[in-house]
């Protein structure tokens, strides 16, 4: 293999001479082998797309002369159709506040720039990816900006799937509302309730994490783009950032806008906690309605069995015949990753001193993997277990009338006394608490009649 050597403040180092990344990216990749994944594309979209944008502002601006602007916007426009991506070589958890990846972008577009222009990969008289590439910029404002982007890109697809997983509650709501059944409190027999109820909750708390997710798109749409350091703008033009906005917003098709206190905007990163604590959200109401599912549908002999949701795989290798929920204790499983991340995420946020935080990088890291599972979870929940699931309609009749339910109703003509000791008989011998009723001379209404009371 060829070389060639680059140096930077620390030293030299060998750069596999077809390499597009330099010195900067390969003594990151060295120092920080700790997830051996790579950033994201969306993540190396959006540093594409800031790159871009920032030489079309500085170019307007006077800084930048016309060979050079245009061999960026190429290089830059080259990775965000997907080339080059191989290229990013450093980890997404890094020290630095993220500065290795930003080096990363700027060395690779500079590289492949400089070749647009005729050069050879290196030689940074032609392009520089300091001076040209990363110009009116830092990382402290480049970076955080770029993670903003990223996590605009992944809503809409989370968006997506919780509109399709309410749309679904929403029909098993209306396919299942005549289905009367017995209510729960603490895993106790309570009063009755319509199936379709139960999955009308479902569909209600969906809707409400969707809006909350909508609402908080506008915590990612303030930028401290030009702020550069540490948000006074040293070394920027000082028309930059207004410069450079509707470029970005023409490129991304965003509605993005810059904070009006660029030093607020650097130091503080509360918006990704409030992003994380939605999903959070979203995750715990998944959680719990995964529980529910798996207790509606447990037996299916002797279990609850209300519900029977799709048999995807064999439950065990020993025990034949055995069929598990699969398809919600993943979806539980994945709402854990996202509780876990919550925490990383909050501590992560709380840990900046002064003018900067330099721990973003796993706060995006874990943001992003948040979107991952949550997206991921809710498409297999929804495709392998609740489009699929059916009622028990018999074994609703039956749990319903082996309950206590009727003490309940019961307790409306004979009182709370009364109807407390035939339900303490009933407990004791098994018989229904119609049956004894009944025998006693007292009037007891029929399952049609008393779902005719449930509002």
């Amino acid at each position: 293999m060829m070389y060639r050597t680059e140096k930077d403040s620390v030293g030299e180092l060998e750069i596999p001479v077809e390499s597009y990344y330099g010195v900067h990216s390969l003594r990151a990749k060295m120092n920080f082998p700790i997830t051996n994944q790579q950033l994201d594309p969306e993540f190396i979209v959006s540093l594409a797309q800031i790159k871009k944008a920032m030489a079309l502002a500085n170019h307007q601006l006077g800084l930048l002369p016309d060979d050079k602007t245009k061999a960026i916007v190429q290089a830059a426009d080259e990775i965000i159709a997907g080339k080059f991506h191989d290229q990013f070589i450093v980890d997404p958890i890094q020290g630095g506040a993220g500065t290795s990846s930003n080096m990363n972008v700027n060395e690779v577009i500079t590289n492949r720039a400089i070749e647009i222009l005729g050069g050879q990969k290196g030689d940074f008289s032609v392009v520089h990816p300091n001076d040209d590439v990363n110009k009116g910029q830092s990382t402290n404002d480049v970076y955080p900006t770029a993670g903003k982007l990223t996590m605009l890109k992944k809503m809409p697809l989370l968006e997506a799937e919780l509109e399709r997983l309410s749309d679904v509650f929403e029909e098993k709501a209306m396919e299942f509302k005549d289905i009367l059944k017995l209510g729960r409190t603490q895993l106790s027999d309570a009063v009755p309730i319509t199936l379709g109820q139960e999955f009308h909750a479902y569909y209600s708390v969906t809707k409400r994490n969707l809006r909350r997710l909508k609402h908080v798109r506008e915590e990612m749409q303030m930028i401290n783009l030009g702020g550069t350091a540490i948000g006074t703008g040293i070394t920027a033009h000082p028309e930059l950032s207004k410069t450079v906005l509707p470029f970005l917003n023409e490129i991304t098709d965003e509605n993005l806008d810059i904070a009006e206190d660029l030093v607020d905007g650097t130091q503080n990163i509360e918006q990704y906690v409030i992003l994380s604590d939605v999903l959070k959200s979203v995750a715990i109401s998944l959680s719990k309605i995964s529980n529910d599912i798996r207790l509606l549908s447990s037996g299916p002999n002797s279990g609850i069995g209300e519900i029977r949701i799709p048999a995807r795989q064999n439950g065990s290798s020993i025990m034949p015949g055995k069929i598990n929920p699969v398809i919600p204790e993943v979806m539980t499983q994945c709402s854990f990753v996202v509780m876990g991340n919550n925490t990383i995420i909050g501590s992560a946020a709380e840990a900046g001193q002064l003018e900067l935080n330099a721990f973003e990088p796993v706060v995006f890291y874990k943001l992003l993997e948040s979107f991952q599972v949550l997206t991921n979870g809710i498409a297999t929940f929804i495709d392998h277990c609740v489009a699929g699931i059916e009622a028990n309609e018999k074994k609703c009749h039956d749990n319903l009338e082996k309950s206590t339910y009727l003490a309940t109703v019961l307790s409306e003509t004979i009182g709370y006394t009364r109807a407390a000791e035939i339900a303490k008989v009933s407990l004791e011998t098994g018989r229904t608490i119609r049956d004894i009723a009944e025998s006693e001379g007292i009037s007891v209404q029929s399952q049609e009649k008393v779902k005719a009371t449930i509002r």
